[in-house]
């Protein structure tokens, strides 16, 4: 992400608390791989996810989110896409688009999110059996298909704060749940599993943010010839979503699923 903020302010300088916090589902793509399957599909067009490094970003034509991946994907003109690294989100994008994902690579997975299992969903549930489930789509689909939402982090937020349900599991980063709490006073969450807890995350200390602030470093740099490719495929994506807009989704006020 740190690499994405400079792509797109090449004049500016990006620091971070601590550069071995990487993403290991963005480590799941090697380089080689993904242009190796471009040139065995010729016709596809590729969309990457945003969690992914520069020099992937430069040879997709259309990078994504988690709150709008099934979104750009329907945007693409081919109808076979190349689409990677989460195996999780793929899934949650064909159930909601028709176009065919060949997916890079074909485990590629958030560790954090796919740890999470059925068996922690019923325990939470016993616990809690009037809470509704909102999951993020980086979930395995077993949980993407019992929860009573699947959505992105934001889209987790915007549900929570709308639904007139009093409490919710969450499944996604435990990290979350202080947010929620803050934000949304008065209402109860729970994690889906008390283990979700992203290591690489927590290496951004409150101690490393501050020394990065007084050293302004380490510095993230990014070669010009990548991040110029990269940048193409970054602003087509926000062209996309200008295009589209964003539509509010009507909130159930009572969970879809029957326990």
């Amino acid at each position: 992400m740190a690499e994405t903020a400079k792509i797109l302010n090449p004049k500016k300088k990006v620091i971070v608390p601590d550069k071995d916090a990487r993403c290991p589902m963005a480590d799941m793509l090697k380089l080689e791989d993904l242009i190796a399957t471009k040139k065995r599909n010729l016709e596809s067009e590729v969309v990457l996810y945003v969690n992914t490094h520069a020099d992937a970003k430069a040879e997709c034509d259309c990078v994504c989110t988690s709150a709008n991946a099934d979104k750009i994907v329907a945007a693409m003109d081919s109808k076979n896409i190349i689409f990677g690294p989460d195996e999780n989100l793929a899934y949650y994008v064909t159930k909601r688009v028709a176009k065919n994902l060949m997916i890079v690579p074909p485990n590629g997975i958030c560790p954090t999110h796919h740890g999470m299992s059925i068996s922690d969903l019923f325990s939470a549930k016993q616990k809690s059996p009037k809470a509704i489930v909102v999951v993020h789509p980086e979930c395995i689909p077993e949980l993407q298909e019992a929860a009573d939402e699947v959505a992105s982090t934001a889209g987790i937020l915007k549900y929570c704060k709308e639904s007139n349900a009093k409490e919710f599991i969450i499944g996604t980063e435990n990290g979350m749940l202080y947010r929620l709490e803050k934000e949304i006073p008065g209402k109860k969450f729970y994690p889906l599993s008390k283990t979700t807890i992203c290591p690489n995350m927590k290496k951004n200390t409150l101690q490393k943010v501050l020394l990065a602030l007084e050293t302004e470093g380490p510095e993230i740099t990014v070669p010009e010839n990548i991040r110029i490719r990269a940048e193409k495929a970054i602003k087509k994506m926000l062209e996309i979503s200008k295009k589209q807009g964003d539509v509010p989704k009507k909130q159930s006020e009572a969970p879809k699923k029957q326990w």
